[in-house]
C-alpha cells in the first residue's frame, strides 16, 4: 500500500530543490525517478494506492503505477498538469494514464493539464472507489489482503500481461524521451514558469 500525506498524498516533484540542479544533476534524478515509477509498476505483488490529499503531476504518476487507487471523499484532486508548467507529460505517465482510462479521457486531462476532483476520477476510471478519510488506508489493505490470498505464481504471470509492454517500449526510446524532456525543462520559458509554481511550495 502506498500511502501519503492528508493534505497532499504527495505535492509532486520538489521543484525548489530541483531548480538548483544543472542539467546533469536534472538528468541523474529524472532516471532514478523514471526507474522508481517503473519498479512500482511492474512489481510482482498486488499495489493499492490510499489517496487522501491532493495528487497532482507526479504525485498521480505514483498513483498511476499502482494495481489500484482508493481515495478519501472530500475537495481533492488528482491529475497530470505538467503541461501548464511547460514540460511534456511523462511517457510511462501518459501510457499508464491511457491503460486506466482510455485515449479520449488521457487527451483532455493532460492536453488541457486538468486537475479533478476524486468524484469526477472515479467517473472516469482514474479512481476505483472513493471512502471515509479515515477508511481509505482500510479498503487499500483489504484489496491487497484479497488479493494476497490468490495463488501467487499465477497472479504474478496475470499481472505482467498488464505490465510487460510498457516497460520494453519505454526502454527502446529511453534516451531519446530523456533528452527532449530535458531540453523542455531547461527551456527558459520553462524554468520561468517553474519558478513560479515552486513559490507554492
Amino acid at each position: 500500500v502506498l500511502a501519503g500525506g492528508d493534505k497532499f498524498f504527495s505535492i509532486g516533484l520538489n521543484l525548489p530543490e530541483l531548480l538548483e540542479y544543472d542539467r546533469r544533476g536534472m538528468a541523474e534524478f529524472w532516471t532514478l525517478f523514471d526507474d522508481t515509477v517503473l519498479d512500482l509498476y511492474t512489481l510482482p505483488l498486488p499495489t493499492a494506492c490510499a489517496i487522501t490529499g491532493h495528487a497532482p503531476a507526479a504525485g498521480a504518476i505514483l498513483a498511476l503505477a499502482c494495481d489500484f487507487r482508493f481515495a478519501a471523499a472530500g475537495p481533492k484532486r488528482i491529475g497530470l498538469n505538467e503541461i501548464r508548467i511547460g514540460v511534456p507529460v511523462p511517457y510511462l505517465a501518459d501510457r499508464m494514464l491511457r491503460q486506466v482510462v482510455g485515449n479520449c479521457v488521457a487527451n483532455e486531462l493532460e492536453y488541457e493539464g486538468k486537475l479533478i476532483g476524486m468524484e469526477e476520477a472515479k467517473a472516469v476510471g482514474l479512481i476505483d472507489a472513493i471512502v471515509p478519510a479515515e477508511e481509505v488506508e482500510l479498503r487499500a489493505d483489504a484489496q491487497i489482503s484479497e488479493l494476497a490470498a490468490m495463488p501467487v505464481a499465477a497472479f504474478i504471470l496475470t499481472k505482467q500481461h498488464r505490465t510487460r509492454d510498457i516497460p520494453s517500449q519505454f526502454q527502446a526510446i529511453r534516451q531519446d524521451l530523456n533528452r527532449a524532456f530535458m531540453d523542455c525543462w531547461f527551456a527558459p520559458a520553462t524554468q520561468d514558469l517553474l519558478k513560479e509554481a515552486a513559490q507554492r511550495f
